[in-house]
């Protein structure tokens, strides 16, 4: 499951008053279906809705037509081994799957073209192949450029604390090796780690070396790191920031401007209250730091961000979530409350290593992207298995920043969300219409679970809309794994009495 794409409700006008309007339609249940299978909406070829669903060792492409009734159901028995690290990336007429899979004490990477009726077209390829002399089998991570037209393949391997090794390929869309590099990531203190890779439209890359307090719950010290697409060696650059620490790190390509935004909320003592968001723009051409700003959060905001407790804390079980750039060079951040309790007990920001949830350090040769992840993976592994564990989604802070990097405005979309041993039906989807953000969720209306349809526009402005009145009984929404398949189609996944079927909306 990956990320969320909500939905875009369009308005219409009607005797003379304005509504919502919009079409549901759904599959129908797959009665083959596991009940603990896994899923990806792909996205629309040819008028035809393209699902990946996995239970165990079996593989399969569902077809679903306009009607969203399952025309085919292809069974990927081109697939061997132990499958793991799936990625997809879709094209207008194709969608890539990349994946790997371990046979004996080697790993590989592979890549396969499927076309609209979700058969492979050509065999599939190899990218690269790993020996190993031990039992992890996800070793590989990939990142792909906003416009699709470079693919890259990476590992690392960790086992000297002093030299991290990276080893790259970058291939074009048509899977053709552009560059493949093989270099040594200096870690000069104990506490240095990896995070948060990027590729920009240009082929480079670009990630972010941190390094923790004694303990990893502050960050005291980062450096971008940059490799350029056609050269084997890399370029590390210390970002100034002095009197406080960093948490939750972000880092985003400006394929306009040729930047990258790195932004992270700060705190003025370890494990300290958030008191803003820190700011740092670097540009790849003159190969230096042109912009660097904290911007504090206002009393209001916080009132406005957690109406409840005490407002110095507002902003502590708040993470990054989405950054979306301008075309002037500003930007607007997400940030969603999030946490976790379990039999009495609380777990916030201070009980993830590092501060975040939502993405990981460098295990041994291996990375995975945050994007889309919520916490609960990571807090689960201090839970027992007949531990009931309760998830809670809250407000949404929205801040928009202008191209110098000073707080232009902020505003909250308002949920309460929680539920019991799943987080499948909190939390949020975005869609991003240049014109709005809309943001899809669900809320509780005696004892069900109804969609939500919230939108922000430039200015700040916050249009507030009922819940969806004509859904079908029964059906339970996943906004935050949604896809949108056309300018005004998405595709939600939803569940109906324990089984997984799929809700085409159509505004």
């Amino acid at each position: 499951m990956k990320k969320p794409i909500p939905v875009l409700f369009s308005l219409f006008l009607l005797f003379g008053l304005q509504g919502r309007a919009q079409q549901i339609t759904y599959s129908e249940p797959d009665r083959d279906d596991a009940r603990s299978i896994n899923f990806e909406i792909l996205g629309k070829i040819s008028g035809n809705v393209l699902v990946y669903k996995n239970y165990r060792d079996q593989h399969f492409i569902a077809i679903y037509d306009n009607d969203m009734k399952l025309t085919d159901r292809v069974k990927m028995d081109y697939l061997s081994g132990r499958i793991s690290n799936t990625e997809f990336i879709q094209y207008p007429e194709f969608i890539y799957m990349l994946y790997e899979y371990q046979r004996r004490n080697t790993v590989y990477s592979m890549a396969v073209k499927i076309g609209a009726d979700g058969k492979k077209i050509g065999e599939p390829v190899q990218l690269d192949t790993t020996e190993l002399s031990f039992g992890n089998n996800r070793i590989y991570s990939i990142v792909n450029s906003d416009d699709r037209q470079k693919i890259m393949v990476f590992k690392i391997n960790t086992r000297n604390d002093k030299a991290h090794i990276l080893t790259t390929s970058l291939f074009d869309r048509n899977l053709t090796l552009l560059r493949k590099s093989r270099l040594s990531i200096p870690m000069p203190q104990r506490n240095d780690f990896l995070t948060e890779f990027t590729l920009d439209n240009d082929g480079d890359l670009g990630c972010i070396r941190a390094s923790g307090t004694a303990s990893n719950d502050n960050i005291n010290k980062v450096s971008l790191i940059v490799k350029p697409a056609l050269s084997d060696n890399i370029v590390v650059s210390d970002l100034k920031f002095a009197n406080i620490y960093l948490d939750d790190i972000r880092i985003k390509p400006d394929n306009i401007h040729k930047h990258f935004v790195v932004t992270s909320f700060y705190s003025k003592q370890r494990r300290g209250n958030i008191e803003g968001l820190y700011y740092s723009l670097w540009d790849k051409t003159a190969n230096r730091e042109i912009m660097n700003a904290t911007s504090v959060f206002s009393d209001e905001f916080r009132e406005d961000a957690k109406p409840t407790g005490n407002s110095k804390t507002a902003f502590n079980d708040y993470f990054l979530k989405n950054i979306i750039l301008r075309k002037d060079g500003g930007f607007l951040v997400m940030a969603e409350s999030v946490y976790t309790t379990s039999r009495g007990n609380t777990l916030n920001r201070w009980d993830y290593l590092y501060g975040s949830p939502y993405w990981t350090p460098l295990d041994y040769y291996y990375w995975n992207s945050p994007a889309g992840y919520y916490p609960w993976w990571r807090s689960n592994i201090y839970n027992n298995l007949n531990t009931m564990t309760r998830y809670y989604a809250d407000n949404v802070a929205v801040i928009s920043f202008e191209p110098g990097g000073k707080l232009e405005w902020s505003n909250v979309i308002r949920k309460s969300q929680y539920d019991d041993n799943t987080d499948n039906f909190i939390g949020y989807g975005l869609l991003n219409m240049g014109s709005q953000l809309h943001f899809l969720f669900n809320v509780q209306e005696k004892r069900a679970l109804m969609l939500s349809d919230q939108s922000i526009a430039p200015s700040g402005q916050i249009d507030r809309t009922p819940t969806f009145k004509n859904m079908d009984k029964g059906y339970e929404f996943m906004p935050r794994h949604a896809k949108q398949v056309g300018s005004r189609v998405a595709v939600i996944p939803c569940q109906f009495r324990g089984f997984i079927c799929f809700a085409k909306i159509e505004f």
